[in-house]
């Protein structure tokens, strides 16, 4: 009987998904169809607004060079956002073990958060050169500071309750921390990336115009550069799906993670 409503559950998931994506595909087919038909209703020229078939046929010429930019982006992304996302849970860490600190170590955040990173920029590129290091680092300042909060948040939020329940026990806060704050504050933690990940293709993206010798960002300064507006938008659609992309494979990691609070 439980195996019964089990696979019905799998099978209203997956066609209340499925159905998603199809909605999904249909606006966004209808939204390219009315683009298309503006451009040509309005006489535009391409350099002020290409068409969707102009924009896909300048990525389908340049297939590779868009693909080797991409996988240098993502690399360069992927490297802040783990370095980031890794010091902020650490320094939640430290945080929750001595909480004394929280007040300076959250100013300095705080502090970072507010500088702009477009003005840090350059100053990384003069001092650490046009290589992938600067990248990463100002990916990594944009990425850190949501991990931060909401990991204190998250480990912050544990239910007194259950640490009266744990100390009862003699449980030592290792122990709490690992059978209970972490498990509590992965729902936290999900939510952040959800919001670093974005963040950390605009951090490689704006790191790449203040000097770099490939990349999506470097791209794109080259087609605004000549209002090559088709190998801009072009550039613009990537960056979009890999920022979905990324959406949904934390959406299916969270499912996987922390499946008692999705069942719920």
């Amino acid at each position: 009987m439980n195996t019964i409503k089990s696979s019905k559950y799998r099978l209203d998931r997956a066609s209340i998904f499925l159905t998603r994506i199809l909605i999904t595909l249909l606006i966004a087919c209808l939204l390219l169809l009315f683009w298309e038909w503006m451009v040509f209703a309005a006489h535009l020229p391409r350099y002020i607004l290409p068409s969707p078939s102009i924009i896909f046929e300048t990525f389908i010429t340049n297939l590779n060079l868009y693909a080797e930019a991409s996988l240098l982006t993502f690399g360069e992304a992927a490297a802040g956002l783990l370095l980031g996302a890794s010091l902020g849970i650490i320094i939640a860490l430290m945080i929750q073990f001595y909480p004394r600190i929280e007040e300076g170590v959250m100013t300095i955040a705080i502090l970072i958060k507010s500088t702009p990173m477009v003005a840090i920029a350059p100053l990384l590129t003069i001092w650490l050169g046009f290589g992938v290091l600067p990248k990463i680092i100002i990916t990594a300042l944009l990425t850190f500071f949501p991990v931060l909060v909401n990991a204190t948040s998250g480990f912050h939020a544990l239910d007194e309750e259950i640490i009266k329940t744990l100390r009862s026990w003699r449980a030592s806060r290792w122990e709490i921390f690992w059978h209970a704050r972490l498990p509590n504050s992965l729902p936290y933690l999900f939510a952040a990336f959800k919001v670093s990940t974005p963040l950390a293709l605009i951090g490689a993206v704006v790191a790449e115009w203040t000097g770099a010798s490939g990349g999506l960002g470097r791209l794109m300064w080259l087609a605004y550069s000549n209002l090559n507006l088709p190998y801009l938008f072009a550039v613009v659609f990537i960056l979009s799906f890999m920022g979905i992309f990324f959406y949904l494979f934390l959406n299916w990691l969270e499912r996987r993670v922390i499946f008692w609070l999705v069942n719920e």
